[in-house]
């Protein structure tokens, strides 16, 4: 491990003397991809340099306790021993998990889509919830939330959603959100004050560049008509809305929020590149079932990752056995302690395999 982490202290700062050539500095792409492998390798470096500095701190300790005979300065020793040696143990678990294999996506923008599933108008409803959840949450980011096509109903619930999340790393934390969700109330339509259990789907998918993934223009088929549902003016009066359909998979896309059929076509084909692009990701997963089944966020979609219990104000995520008694705020987009216990658990599972 510290050869690997001697090497890269090296080309950290190879990287660094480079960005520091006028010739890279006029190459735009060069310069972005050396700043990019600068940045990643920072963390790296800094919790590696500590790790040398504490090393040498328990050494200096050792030998100033054999020398030494003042008994302050043998105390003083004494403490820096301890919180080097605990500093040590710290950062070794820190450097372990910066050395893991980092997922190529996780720096990118997501497609997200929800959809209502077992339980009729409550499932449609939480749906919605979920969207507000989410967009919420990227709020408190400062991530861009953009709808590219939304099926309500009309009693405030969502049967569909689907939207883009634009910000750093959104793939990164958002990919422990999909799965099933289920939730347990009491509707406001029930009269009998039964408890009901509903359902939503999340599937959280990176957003893919035309270079990830080749649609070739025979295999699509592309319907431009007048958009429907709530909007202001140009809805119901232009053909702006765009739908996509792709023969080899049978996946339709359709696209109405913008009032210009160009920025609509735009963002149906920014979905069917995430589709397909998740559907190479789910094959690559089916074909590691060992890697996925000992990783969080990487399974089956169909997977029921979470209970939101009303009554009880909780919270569970059945995948880390997690429970979280402040709901009203986990439904407010206060998700961060969940995504972090994923996070943690991730990277044990991963740390645990890799020890094998």
């Amino acid at each position: 491990m510290f050869d690997r982490l001697d090497d890269l202290l090296i080309r950290y700062e190879d990287v660094t003397a480079e960005l520091n050539n006028p010739s890279v500095v006029e190459d735009q792409n060069r310069f972005r991809k050396l700043m990019k492998e600068q940045n990643d390798l920072l963390p790296l470096v800094e919790a590696y340099k500590e790790y040398k500095a504490c090393k040498q701190n328990i050494e200096d300790s050792l030998m100033m306790l054999e020398e030494e005979s003042d008994e302050e300065l043998r105390e003083l020793a004494k403490e820096e021993l301890s919180s080097s040696k605990d500093r040590v143990e710290e950062l070794e678990k820190e450097i372990k998990i910066l050395l893991l294999p980092k997922d190529p996506n996780d720096e990118k923008d997501v497609v997200v889509e929800i959809r209502g599933g077992a339980g009729g108008d409550e499932a449609a409803l939480f749906a919605a919830e979920l969207f507000r959840m989410y967009t919420h949450y990227a709020e408190s980011r400062r991530w861009k939330v953009e709808v590219i096509n939304a099926d309500e109903t009309g009693i405030g619930g969502m049967k569909e959603v689907e939207f883009m999340v634009k910000g750093q790393g959104a793939y990164s934390v958002l990919k422990y959100e999909s799965g099933v969700h289920r939730v347990q109330r009491v509707p406001e339509t029930e009269s009998s004050g039964r408890i009901h259990t509903s359902t939503a789907t999340v599937a959280v998918m990176p957003e893919a560049e035309e270079v990830d993934v080749h649609i070739d223009e025979k295999d699509i088929r592309i319907d431009v008509m007048r958009a429907s549902g709530n909007g202001g003016q140009c809805v119901n009066t232009t053909d702006s809305a765009v739908r996509l359909t792709h023969y080899p998979t049978g996946i339709v896309v359709y696209s109405q929020t913008e009032k210009s059929q160009l920025q609509n076509k735009d963002k149906a084909f920014a979905i069917l590149r995430a589709k397909l692009y998740d559907l190479e990701l789910q094959k690559q997963h089916d074909a590691e079932a060992d890697a996925r089944r000992s990783q969080i966020g990487t399974g089956d979609r169909s997977e029921k990752i979470r209970t939101y219990n009303f009554p009880q104000g909780r919270v569970t995520d059945h995948r880390i056995g997690l429970t979280l008694y402040k709901l009203d705020k986990v439904m407010n987009g206060d998700i961060q302690e969940i995504i972090d216990a994923c996070i943690a658990a991730d990277q044990t599972a991963k740390l645990a395999k890799m020890n094998d």
